[in-house]
């Protein structure tokens, strides 16, 4: 029926609908795409503003604040790679979950696993400063993101004296810090990396004698790795006159 109906209309009024609809596709052929804002990362609010919006409640805004900044890469019709983020503003916005509650450890493990983890050397160099500055506070639950950091400057940065210094840090932290001898130990295999055998097997024969290693099996992988080591710094040293 409908059919029929449609083939008994004027021819003018058929010429029109044809007209009207070329005109709609032309027009939507010619549209320009809609253009995408990509909204800037605004500072955090501060801990005060952010303890009334949470109804006195920090640590779920905290976790809250993390929800958000991880949702901010993905703006409506785009998403954005990291490296075009402002690390300035993401540090503070990690910072400012750390104030609001110093025992959530989401924000530095964003700093070590996602946002550390670009390919963009400055950027991962700030997000490595800002995990070794929050280990001080809290060495017992923050090892962990300085021991990747440690790995981050050795095998992404390809950076062994700051490997070192992350290392350093974390052998030197309070010793009543519950932070295992592997973490603590890093430092010897970083100096053997970088070619100082001596001072590995400073540290790494003081460690084995300081009675500190319980544990049978690490102690006879670290007493292997010390006659390692002195067989290397022998081939190394030079022949006696």
């Amino acid at each position: 029926m409908a059919t029929k109906r449609a083939a008994n209309l004027p021819w003018r009024v058929v010429a029109v609908l044809v007209i009207a609809l070329a005109a709609q596709l032309m027009w939507a052929q010619q549209r320009r795409a809609p253009q995408v804002t990509i909204a800037a990362l605004a500072p955090p609010p501060s801990a005060a503003v952010l303890r009334v919006a949470s109804f006195n409640e920090p640590a779920l805004a905290a976790r809250l604040m993390m929800l958000w900044l991880q949702a901010y890469d993905y703006q409506p019709g785009v998403s954005l790679p990291f490296r075009s983020l402002d690390y300035a503003v993401i540090e503070a916005w990690l910072a400012r979950m750390l104030e609001l509650d110093p025992g959530f450890q989401y924000p530095l493990l964003a700093a070590a696993r996602l946002y550390g983890d670009v390919d963009d050397a400055p950027r991962q160099r700030r997000m490595l400063a800002f995990i070794a500055q929050s280990f001080s506070a809290d060495p017992a639950r923050r090892w962990p993101w300085l021991a990747h950091g440690v790995y981050l400057a050795k095998h992404r940065l390809h950076d062994l004296p700051l490997a070192l210094r992350l290392a350093e840090t974390l052998a030197t932290a309070d010793p009543a810090a519950a932070i295992p001898d592997w973490a603590r130990q890093m430092r010897i295999f970083v100096l053997e990396d970088m070619g100082d055998i001596e001072s590995a097997k400073v540290l790494l024969g003081g460690l084995l004698a300081s009675g500190k290693i319980a544990d049978s099996h690490e102690r006879y992988f670290l007493s292997e790795r010390l006659a390692e080591l002195e067989h290397r710094g022998a081939r190394q040293a030079p022949p006696a006159k």
